[in-house]
């Protein structure tokens, strides 16, 4: 039996499978990823991606921030791809009960995902800092240089989780609960280096745990299940 057969068989028995994903993803609908060759990490800023993108450097400097933000994480033009649906397919199908997710472009809602666990938030939620009214990100998108509050003017900050600040404990909640109850843990298109997001693999408990990735993972070696390849075009063959 092949992987993807074996990927098969395992998802036609599943009924609470959980799909846990990466940059990875989203690469194939045109989003950069961080650490590939050509990923933001490996191209040249004033300053390193992680420093723009942090808790401090936002206060600090937010016309900086944002340059980078709207050039960098504001793919609004970006559509869900073949894993996307693909994943929507099984969730519909009683197949997948959940999607947890390190991206923050909202393509898995896009293709119509109903349960989904964004641990680093939503470039798609924005608010103000002053008076916490909500912005949609073509709304920030729009804006020249910093986003301001057409309320207040207070400064509006994006609901994603940058560097210095602590991921939502009742999402991690929810997403270590779908990983420790599923029957089918499936990790595709993340490199498993960043934590606290990558240690959520512990918590599955289960012997059908299946890593979908371009490259090697340090859990490769705890994989029941390794397939190598584009997400998309590997999860397009499956029937649902």
């Amino acid at each position: 039996m092949t992987e993807l057969e074996t990927l098969q068989k395992w998802l036609d028995e599943s009924r609470r499978g959980v799909f846990f994903g990466g940059a990875g993803v989203s690469t194939e609908s045109g989003v950069p990823d961080f650490r590939s060759v050509d990923g933001l990490y490996n191209q040249s800023y004033d300053y390193p991606p992680e420093t723009i993108i942090s808790h401090s450097f936002f206060l600090r400097d937010p016309e900086a921030f944002y340059r980078f933000y709207k050039e960098k994480m504001l793919y609004l033009d970006a559509r869900p791809n073949a894993a996307h649906k693909r994943l929507t397919q099984l969730e519909a199908a009683n197949r997948l009960a959940a999607v947890v997710t390190q991206n923050i472009d909202g393509l898995h809602q896009a293709a119509g995902s109903k349960t989904v666990y964004e641990l680093h938030g939503s470039v798609h939620r924005n608010y103000c800092m002053k008076c916490h009214k909500s912005f949609d990100a073509a709304y920030v998108k729009r804006a020249q240089g910093v986003p301001r509050c057409d309320v207040c003017g207070g400064l509006v900050k994006p609901d994603v989780v940058l560097y210095e600040e602590p991921l939502d404990g009742d999402i991690m909640e929810k997403a270590v609960a779908a990983i420790a109850g599923a029957d089918l843990l499936i990790v595709g298109g993340t490199s498993l280096a960043v934590y606290p997001a990558a240690g959520l693999i512990n918590y599955y408990r289960g012997h059908r745990l299946v890593l979908i990735n371009k490259t090697p993972t340090p859990y490769d070696s705890r994989a029941d299940l390794i397939l190598t390849g584009k997400i998309g075009a590997l999860l397009e063959q499956i029937r649902v």
